[in-house]
């Protein structure tokens, strides 16, 4: 009964360890349906990036996975920026939120599956100052001459990255 009741609190521990490793991601979702090998697939769209995100199962015990983000049209105008989590070095230390963790289970091989983590860096907004009537307007001919000074506000930015985890498929 002892070695059960330190096999329970030695499984605590470890399940806590791991979960505290990992921030826990704004969007909470189950793991996606099974898909086969060359089907591709959408995993998510960030439309204020005006991106889709798609993957599919190679096959190929080197790459597994293949993964791009695809733009969504060519007249869509985008709020936000998509960048490689690799190159921002997109990390909770870095400032960046966790916005979700998508797993897709490969169909022809339970073992394996494919992690999508897409992180999130917000930008502080601050209202222009009150004008004469204490009101904070927004004017288009203020807003042009700043472009054209170079003066852009920053806008957010989303990173994705991609990991294939589990035992590789023969």
């Amino acid at each position: 009964m002892l070695r059960l009741h330190m096999f329970f609190a030695m499984l605590a521990a470890t399940s806590f360890t791991a979960a505290a490793a990992e921030p826990v991601a704004e969007i909470r979702r189950p793991p996606g349906t099974p898909q086969a090998v060359g089907v591709r697939h959408t995993l998510r769209t960030i439309p204020e990036a005006c991106a889709r995100l798609e993957g599919r199962f190679t096959g190929n015990a080197g790459a597994p996975y293949a993964f791009a983000a695809v733009r969504t049209s060519d007249r869509c105008q985008p709020r936000a920026r998509l960048v490689d989590a690799v190159g921002a070095k997109a990390a909770a230390a870095n400032g960046w939120i966790l916005n979700d963790v998508i797993r897709v289970p490969n169909a022809s091989c339970t073992a394996q599956q494919a992690v999508v983590r897409v992180w999130r860096k917000e930008v502080s907004t601050v209202p222009p100052k009150p004008d004469a009537q204490g009101r904070s307007r927004i004017y288009l001919k203020d807003g042009l001459d700043a472009a054209r000074q170079g003066d852009l506000k920053s806008i957010p930015t989303y990173a994705a990255a991609m990991a294939v985890e589990g035992l590789a498929c023969k």
